[in-house]
């Protein structure tokens, strides 16, 4: 069994990143998530023992039940499923985007993350939480 705790890294200076983590933060009512960018030191120690690079800005992770003893790293399309399926009513319809094949939700997924910073913006640094949300960044 997995921790109920959930670890999202995203690009911290991404618009559309922080737009998720903006999304997410007053739609958690059962707090099940903590964030920390791919930028910091957390995220880097983490995607190495995963095998990963954050210095590759190109996708957002979940790390599920990142406090638990078997946590999973999900990425892309899988990652923001992931997230969308515990935010309740009605984000958690979310699962039926299951029913798309992965190879046909990835496309998709990848086309918006090599557009995002022009679509989205980019900011210069990562931006300070909100007083009441900064326990859940680490």
């Amino acid at each position: 069994m997995t921790s109920s705790k959930h670890l999202i890294l995203y690009d911290g200076v991404c618009g559309l990143c922080n737009g998720l983590v903006q999304f997410v933060l007053p739609r958690d009512r059962k707090d099940r998530f903590r964030f920390a960018p791919l930028q910091g030191e957390l995220a880097r120690e983490t995607l190495r023992r995963y095998g990963r690079d954050a210095g590759k800005l190109d996708t957002v992770y979940v790390l599920e039940g990142f406090a638990g003893r078997a946590p999973r790293l999900l990425d892309r399309d899988r990652a923001a499923i992931f997230v969308l399926e515990r935010l309740g009513f009605p984000w958690m319809l979310a699962w039926t985007l299951h029913v798309i094949p992965g190879f046909l939700r990835r496309p998709v997924y990848n086309f918006i993350a090599r557009r995002r910073y022009g679509w989205f913006g980019k900011y210069g640094e990562c931006p300070i939480p909100a007083p009441e949300y900064r326990h859940k960044f680490l």
